[in-house]
């Protein structure tokens, strides 16, 4: 048993044929012709020649054969294979499953044990296989994955190589015959192999694989311990505090993001761990929705040290650039509490460019605030005390007389400021710290009696009280601050968990929350008022209230916390402190977005009737267009010849005439009789009649209406459609009529069914000429035919009407190149939600040979 595991190497093919296996089996070989040890362990070919010549020189291990049910099928050897002990083995299929009895289930357990042995492994699988990708692949498709493998079995791997290729290429590839047998290529091509099938296969396959590489190259840097940045990709970290600077910043960030091609755009906002911050929610929640409507993300991070914070947090996510804003605070302010955020975090910045954008609220700010955080009557009584301790213990100490040395007359004065500062605060103990350097002074410090000091060691004793005097004041108000900080944070931590809680749980009732507001804040009224600007004035409309609301306007509150530029939360009752209004400014951003959320619900509940009104009535006047003038000239010109005096018909030439007369009033009337059907059907006066139903109550009536020669390959267990039968007998004449007239003589068109999920899809196939992909949408314009000027077959509804019918029964209706030149039609119906909506088979031909019908 060899010491060390294998090596994986992995071929992703983002779609079946696009030869993974081929590059597999290249890959085979060249190592072998490098003197390595190579076997194939089990490689599929699915007889496909090219792929089968590169085993040619291989030595192929042969297969295990395993009975089952009475059937006998050939698995990989892997006992045989671990006793040949390669240096590297070739097993196709990594999602494989095992026939039952095999002593791992799946062919990637098997892999895993090779790779135990010390042998290394090439193999393969598909994008559609990985266990997270199966569903959207199912979606995408309609064709279910059974078997799968566990994506961090496929990310563990030491290499994975994608092989793609083009949905053209890989189309052409297959109607060649490069990747399916002949009679299988129509089929693949019009179902599981479309070109937009592909497409999404082939995105989700270099997304998945993006994110692979994303995260070995953040595995590499962890275990190297690599903190510098590699600028692999251009990431733009801008900070955001909730100011009104945000949006320059942001904005600012995503230019930059935009200037380097695929740059990603991350904002920040660092809130201290003990969740005391004075950033506004509703400023943070508009600025964290326009970062994302600049398809950037928006993040939250918890530290003390904000400058750390950012560079820790712009490491972690190898961010090349961060953009800062220029410091609010003024020169007074920067001169007292020393280097800002910015300074800071260009100093510490190393290898990530910092960025310092400049905006209108630079300079604005204000000096911090000294002991404001007590309530007005301690400081009152904070000062008071400062004005009678001092003289007070001037007294007390005097009366012990030379018994007391001046260092604890000190000491006796220090007491004296922490007692004050305990009381009001800073502002006092700093008087008291004053005004007891000149009692001590004058009573205590020779000579007495004057304010002469005498003694250096005096004068620094006085020195050191006031500084640790002021010191003590300092710590004492900044934790009575805290204090009230964080009673007030928990207050709008229960308040913002019960607002979350209710967002969590889908309460969206205005009203509610209103009431939830006016509770919390001990209100009389609450109400959410819209500015509905009009000519000359501006009118405050009421949206929602709760409680008693006697104000009109904004003004009329006692206080209006905006929502946004048209929306104000208008409270009654008390006014609100600075720290509630940042509170309720977190409900009002949620008010204004359930306003926005109705009002969506109500404008797609309205529009989704009128545009379907508008689809149909833009059918109609299509189809009045295009398909009336036909049988009335038609018409016209054989009455007007019969009528006409100047020649002489015969009997047979006058038959011929009425004949066509009739014919072409007899196709007017059934059209005229169409539209007023539709016309009914727009005023809601003839509803659609959907309905179960099966495909062969609706194609014999409409092929006969034809008739013309056209191929029918249409199996008889499909599942039941729902539609209106007249309507869609009406759809697959008009299409199949429109195919036999573009058809070549000898290739009559092609009628097919299949069957993708929940859809059931008929294709009427012709080998015309085609339409080119410019001109796809014209062939649904109104009077217009690409040159098409034949009017002698189908009912004449026209390609617009047929459209506007497939979709009024829930259906679409889609045109396609068909493989080897033609045009394709494609109509997609619901399969029937009856459980029991599959047809019974009365005698099921096979499909191998299309019926033909005349």
């Amino acid at each position: 048993m060899s010491s060390s595991r294998g090596y994986l190497r992995i071929y992703l093919g983002a779609a079946p044929g696009v030869g993974k296996t081929y590059k597999m089996l290249g890959e085979g070989k060249r190592r072998l012709e490098r003197g390595t040890d190579v076997v194939v362990g089990l490689v599929e070919t699915h007889g496909r020649e090219h792929t089968e010549a590169l085993l040619a020189g291989l030595e192929v291990v042969p297969r295990r054969i395993v009975d089952h049910r009475g059937a006998r099928f050939t698995e990989l050897d892997l006992d045989a294979l671990l006793a040949r002990r390669p240096e590297v083995a070739l097993v196709d299929e990594l999602a494989h499953t095992n026939i039952p009895g095999s002593r791992n289930a799946k062919r990637w357990q098997d892999i895993d044990e090779l790779l135990a042995a010390g042998i290394d492994v090439i193999s393969t699988v598909n994008v559609q296989h990985l266990e997270s990708l199966n569903d959207v692949v199912e979606k995408i498709t309609g064709v279910p994955q059974r078997e799968t493998v566990p994506d961090v079995v496929v990310r563990a791997a030491d290499q994975i190589e994608l092989v793609d290729m083009t949905p053209e290429a890989l189309r052409r590839r297959m109607a060649h015959g490069n990747v399916y047998a002949a009679d299988k290529i129509d089929a693949a091509l019009s179902n599981y192999f479309r070109v937009g099938n592909l497409s999404a296969l082939r995105e989700l396959a270099l997304l998945w694989l993006a994110d692979r590489v994303d995260a070995g190259l953040q595995q590499y840097r962890a275990q190297h311990d690599i903190d510098s940045t590699w600028e692999a990709r251009e990431r733009v970290v801008v900070a955001v505090t909730g100011g009104p600077e945000g949006e320059t910043l942001i904005r600012r960030a995503a230019r930059i993001a935009a200037r380097s091609s695929g740059g990603d755009l991350l904002a920040v906002h660092v809130t201290r761990s003990d969740g005391l911050t004075g950033a506004n929610p509703t400023a943070l929640a508009n600025q964290r929705r326009l970062v994302e409507s600049l398809g950037g993300s928006y993040h939250q991070v918890v530290g003390d040290d904000v400058p750390a914070s950012l560079l820790a947090f712009a490491r972690a996510e190898n961010a090349t650039q961060l953009v800062l804003g220029g410091s609010r605070r003024s020169r007074l302010a920067a001169l007292l509490t020393g280097p800002g955020i910015g300074a800071s975090t260009i100093r510490d910045s190393g290898d990530i460019d910092v960025h310092i954008v400049t905006h209108a609220e630079m300079g604005r700010g204000r000096l911090p605030r000294l002991g404001g955080s007590l309530t007005r009557r301690r400081r009152l009584e904070g000062f008071a005390l400062a004005v009678v301790l001092p003289p007070s213990l001037a007294v007390l100490l005097s009366i012990g007389g030379d018994t007391l040395n001046l260092t604890s007359n000190v000491l006796t004065f220090l007491l004296g400021v922490v007692v004050v500062a305990l009381v009001g605060g800073l502002w006092p103990a700093l008087l008291t710290a004053v005004a007891g350097t000149f009692v001590l002074n004058f009573f205590f410090t020779p000579p007495t009696r004057t304010f002469t000091i005498a003694e250096p060691n005096n004068a620094l004793a006085l020195g050191i009280f006031i500084l640790v005097a002021a010191l003590v004041s300092s710590v004492v108000a900044r934790a009575a601050r805290r204090t009230r900080e964080a009673a007030r944070s928990a207050a709008e931590s229960e308040t913002l968990a019960t607002l979350a809680g209710n967002v969590l749980r889908g309460e969206t009732a205005l009203p509610a929350l209103l009431e939830r507001v006016r509770e919390a804040f001990g209100m009389t009224c609450a109400v959410l008022m819209e500015r509905v600007q009009d000519d000359r004035t501006d009118t405050w409309v009421p949206i929602a209230s709760a409680g008693t609301a006697t104000c009109r306007r904004p003004e009329e509150g006692d206080a209006g916390i905006p929502a946004r530029e048209d929306l104000v939360l208008v409270l009654q009752g008390r006014s609100l402190a600075a720290d509630e209004r940042r509170l309720v400014g977190a409900f009002a951003a949620h008010a204004a977005a359930l306003v926005d959320r109705a009002r969506l619900s109500e404008a797609a509940a309205e529009a989704k009737p009128l545009a379907e009104a508008d689809k149909l009535r833009t059918a109609l006047l299509r189809a009045v267009g295009h398909d009336l003038r036909s049988p009335l000239a038609s018409a016209k010109a054989s009455v007007t010849s019969l009528r006409s005096a100047d020649v002489e018909w015969s009997e047979h030439e006058r038959d011929e005439l009425l004949e066509t007369a009739d014919e072409s009033l007899d196709r007017l009337t059934r059209l005229v009789e169409n539209l007023l059907d539709m016309s009914r059907l727009q005023a809601g006066v003839l509803p659609v009649f959907s309905r179960p139903m099966a495909l062969d109550e609706v194609l014999p009536g409409a092929l006969a209406e034809v008739g013309a020669h056209v191929l029918l390959d249409v199996p008889n267990d499909l599942p039941l459609v729902q539609a209106d039968p007249a309507l869609l007998e009406r759809v697959v004449a008009n299409l199949v009529g429109n195919a036999v007239r573009h058809s070549p003589a000898g290739r009559p068109p092609l009628l097919t069914g299949s069957a993708l999920g929940e859809v059931v899809e008929l294709r009427i196939v012709d080998r015309g000429k085609g339409i080119p992909q410019e001109d796809r949408d014209k062939v649904f314009a109104p009077f217009q035919r690409l040159g098409d000027t034949d009017n002698t077959t189908g009912v004449g509804l026209g390609l617009a009407l047929a459209r506007g019918l497939t979709e009024a029964m829930g259906g679409t209706l889609r045109p396609e190149d068909t493989p080897g030149g033609g045009l394709t039609m494609v109509v997609s119906m619901l399969a029937a939600t009856n459980p029991a909506n599959q047809k019974p088979v009365p005698g099921s031909r096979e499909r191998d040979e299309p019926e033909v019908h005349e």
